[in-house]
Formats: structure tokens, C-alpha cells, sequence
């Protein structure tokens, strides 16, 4: 007691966490850059040349955003050897629920079988699954959760123009998981985090209806203010550029994707570092491109188990966050 007052108890968790499993799911409609030019004014060599894009995959108007995140982290949970009573904590990085309430997060959790759980969305847009990430290893770190199901799941076509070009030639649906709980060693570092609200209407919602973005000036923001997070994501973990195996930032275009790498490697990072480059054939899922690109790379044998992975976010907002993780 302090002051004849009762003092409060506080909990403890472990002093490391880590991923422990990876999960994605995508629809089975994949659209062309051919098929988008049937509809609108451009060619699979403008798409290709400016976004990198060669392919994407769309849902099906009765497939949901909370559809897409149940397979994904029943997916991520398998990959783990978990059940789930194993896990009590849930958050859905997303934004484009159809409505503010009810939240994704517990009618997944509920779908997947987590019983009870604590749920909660976040909206970072495409800075989503390293904000969840950060928070979700937070949460166990200091006691406040067992282990925490991640899952970033977006139906962008539901907030997009179809034939608005400069637009629905990048952003597609999809989702990605990762489950998170404690470890004996550090498997994921500080997070880097911040925002530039001073640019929040370079990505709005045109008559709250529609995603709308000054792509130049993201653009510009994108390739020049990124990687210094990353680099900053690597100090505070206690690393080097040298020390990367595979990066992954948001896909959000490949052109910016590869300025990032390029600034890295004038750092120090090695020519071998493995770059995700599953904006190809996923486009951009927002929340979702980080994990579903990392799920993707292991499955190609282009990340294995123990690599040092530097993950990067960033979108409207504008938000950004990164972190290393050591790949389950």
C-alpha cells in the first residue's frame, strides 16, 4: 500500500516474442492486365511499365473481407502446430470493412474458433500489418496476451472506381496472417513507426466512396522517405543492412519497391538480399501485401526458416512502420 491507498498489480510477459506461423489466402478470379484494358483506356505495357503489375486476384462480390481473414489465419495457425484455444488475442489490420461496426476481428476470431478472444481492428491502411505486428508483440511482452493472431485482409474492390485506370490497375483482395507469441530469443525488433499527417489528402476517400490517390506524390514520398525507416527498423534491432536476407516492403508498386532495395544496398545491404516482388501477380492488397508476399516467398524457397526478414509498411495516412522478424 502506498499512502494507505492499495498499490495495483501489474503483469509481466516474456522478455522476446516472435512469429510463429505464416498464413494467406487469395480469391480464385485472377485479372489480367488484358482484361482490365477491355474495360478501360490502358495496355498490359502501360500497367507493366509503371506499376509492374501482370496480374491480380479479385473476389467474388459474396466473398468477404472476414471470409478471406478466417482461411488466412486458420492457415497461419496450422503452420504454427496451434489450435485454436491456443491464442487469445485477435486483431485485423484492414480498411475496407464495409462499415466502422461491427469490427472484423471477432466475428473471425469466433468463425476460426477462438472462444472469448481479445478483438480489435486497426486501420493503419497499408501500414496495418506492421502496426498489428508491433502492437501484438507489445501486448505478450508486457502480459497483457498469451499469443496473438495478425491478420491483414482487405477487399479493395469493394472502395474502387472499375474504371477509374489510374487506380484499379493496382489495388486487388487478398489476406495475410501471422501468429505471434513469446520466444526465448528476440524474433521480432522494435518497431519504426510514424505518420505525416500533412500529406493525409494525398489517399482519401473520394465521397466516401471511392480509394483516390495523388500517385506522383506518393510516389515521390514513397521512394524517398521509406527507406530511412527501414534503416531505422535495422538500428533499432541492433543490426546492419549487411545482416538482411530478405526485405518486404508493402507492394504497393514495383518501381518503388526496387528504389527501396536500390537505397539499402547503397547502405550496405548484400546484392544477394532477396526482394519480394509479389506485387507481380497479387497487385497491391494493402494491410495484406506484407505477410501474403512472405507467405508466397516460402513457399517459392525464397525464404526459409531463421532468415533475417526487414519488413516495411506505409500508405494512407500517411503511415508507415517496419520491423525485423526472423522468418518461422
Amino acid at each position: 500500500m502506498t499512502d494507505g491507498r492499495p498499490a495495483l498489480r501489474l503483469r509481466q510477459g516474456p522478455a522476446a516474442t516472435r512469429v510463429l506461423g505464416l498464413g494467406s489466402t487469395q480469391p480464385e478470379r485472377v485479372v489480367t492486365n488484358h482484361d482490365l484494358s477491355k474495360t478501360m483506356e490502358t495496355t498490359d505495357q502501360w500497367i507493366r511499365d509503371r506499376v509492374g503489375i501482370i496480374e491480380r486476384r479479385f473476389a467474388d462480390k459474396n466473398e468477404s473481407l472476414p471470409d478471406m481473414a478466417v482461411v488466412a489465419g486458420q492457415r497461419a495457425l496450422a503452420d504454427a502446430g496451434l489450435e485454436p484455444s491456443d491464442v487469445d488475442t485477435v486483431i485485423v489490420p484492414n480498411c475496407t470493412m464495409p462499415a466502422p461496426i461491427p469490427n472484423a476481428a471477432a466475428q473471425v476470431a469466433d468463425r476460426i474458433g477462438i472462444k472469448a478472444a481479445g478483438a480489435f481492428d486497426l486501420n493503419a491502411a497499408c501500414a496495418g500489418f506492421c502496426y498489428g505486428l508491433g502492437v501484438a508483440s507489445d501486448l505478450i511482452r508486457s502480459g497483457s496476451a498469451g499469443r496473438v493472431l495478425v491478420i491483414g485482409a482487405e477487399k479493395l474492390t469493394d472502395v474502387v472506381d472499375p474504371v477509374d485506370r489510374a487506380n484499379a490497375i493496382i489495388f486487388a483482395d487478398g489476406a495475410g496472417a501471422a501468429v505471434v507469441g513469446p520466444s526465448d530469443e528476440p524474433g521480432i525488433g522494435p518497431v519504426a513507426w510514424g505518420s505525416a499527417g500533412d500529406l493525409v489528402d494525398t489517399i482519401y476517400m473520394r465521397d466516401h466512396k471511392y480509394i483516390y490517390q495523388e500517385g506522383q506524390a506518393v510516389f515521390r514520398w514513397a521512394t524517398t522517405q521509406i527507406a530511412p525507416i527501414a534503416l531505422r527498423a535495422l538500428e533499432l534491432a541492433g543490426l546492419e543492412p549487411a545482416d538482411v536476407d530478405v526485405l518486404v516492403p508493402h507492394q504497393a508498386n514495383l518501381r518503388i519497391v526496387e528504389a527501396i532495395a536500390k537505397r539499402l544496398r547503397t547502405k550496405g545491404a548484400r546484392e544477394d538480399m532477396v526482394v519480394a516482388d509479389d506485387i507481380k501477380h497479387s497487385g497491391n492488397t494493402s494491410s495484406a501485401s506484407i505477410p501474403m508476399a512472405l507467405d508466397h516467398m516460402r513457399a517459392e524457397g525464397r525464404a526459409k526458416r531463421g532468415d533475417v526478414v526487414l519488413a516495411v509498411g506505409f500508405g494512407a495516412g500517411l503511415s508507415y512502420a517496419g520491423q525485423v522478424i526472423i522468418c518461422p
